[in-house]
């Protein structure tokens, strides 16, 4: 594995409300997204893509009971997808896996006309944003 670029993220680690339906709707996404299954222990799981890793955890040290992506902290992750297509399939399938399209009305372009993504939710409020290439880095 080449070593990574310093500033680079090592890992994100999301604090979950059920480790069930987080493990459930970010490893079904994880794995299309190219993710491997990486750790597994009580409390949480992880999914590596290179030297990134994506933790969710059920931490006995949560001091409240749900997430609200509204209040002070993260609000969205955002990931790049290949193609406007592969964005289309996982919106497709996402509702078998625990998440709901956002922005409906919007859909592809709730970024701007210029930006094609999909806004998912998960049942615990998590957002995702998949982002398409742009046209000009599109593989015709």
């Amino acid at each position: 594995m080449e070593q990574p670029k310093a500033g680079m993220p090592h890992h994100l680690e999301l604090w979950v409300p059920d480790l069930d339906r987080a493990a459930k709707s970010f490893g079904w996404l994880l794995d299309t997204l190219g993710y491997e299954p990486y750790q597994t222990w009580e409390h949480g799981r992880s999914w590596r893509l290179g030297s990134f890793y994506l933790v969710v955890e059920q931490s006995p040290a949560l001091t409240a009971p749900t997430y609200d992506r509204r209040r002070p902290g993260m609000n969205h992750l955002a990931f790049h997808v290949e193609s406007r297509d592969a964005v289309e399939t996982i919106v497709e399938e996402s509702e078998d896996h625990g998440w709901h399209l956002m922005f409906t009305d919007r859909h592809p372009h709730a970024g701007g006309e210029a930006h094609y993504a999909a806004y998912l939710e998960n049942e615990d409020g998590f957002e995702i944003e998949l982002v398409a290439p742009t046209t000009e880095f599109e593989d015709d």
